[in-house]
């Protein structure tokens, strides 16, 4: 009978554990905190990413306005124009940004080669070589001012994922004060 009431109260304490949900609550959240942190953690360098990427656009543009407002561009000007690259691309790094600014001839033939290049962090395309334009922007006898932009952007927490990314953008402009921009010392 001994052995009787013991099962019983076995019974009982284990249908009363089944019953209890104080700690169900706490389960749930050590279950679901991994996958809230993950989520949460890759939205920040998610958005960090993009908020970086859209500097990179903005910068390329500024240069790129800056270097066809002019009717010709000196060792000074051209210093100024790249130092507003480290200034657009503020608050990130200024380290990591290479902007290569240069103006591109296109002869009667549709032949476009670079007449004159600088840049920021890079190097500066030669003289006189070939490059290739998009079909609409190559027009006969005309000047684009051609600004390209890279940022290696290493994410804080996904780089073990991703690595370093290179950030790129580049953006044509006509001169608009003369037909071509020069660039004297």
């Amino acid at each position: 009978m001994k052995n009787f009431s013991f099962l019983t109260r076995l019974s009982h304490r284990i249908t009363s554990l089944r019953r209890d949900q104080r700690g169900v609550s706490a389960v749930e959240f050590a279950m679901v905190l991994p996958l809230m942190l993950t989520l949460y953690l890759g939205a920040v360098e998610i958005s960090q990413g993009v908020a970086i990427h859209r500097k990179v656009t903005l910068t390329a543009r500024t240069v790129a306005d800056l270097g066809s407002q002019v009717t010709s561009i000196n060792n000074a000007d051209m210093a100024n124009v790249l130092k507003a690259a480290e200034a657009v691309i503020a608050p990130f790094a200024p380290g990591q940004l290479k902007v290569t600014v240069s103006a591109v001839n296109i002869d009667a033939n549709g032949i476009a080669k670079v007449a004159w290049s600088d840049t920021l962090n890079g190097t500066a395309r030669a003289v006189n070589s070939t490059v290739s334009l998009p079909t609409a922007l190559n027009v006969p006898n005309s000047q684009l001012i051609w600004s390209e932009v890279h940022y290696f952007y290493t994410p804080t927490i996904g780089y073990v994922v991703t690595g370093s990314l290179n950030l790129f953008d580049e953006i044509y402009m006509r001169p608009r004060l003369s037909e071509t921009v020069a660039r004297t010392s």
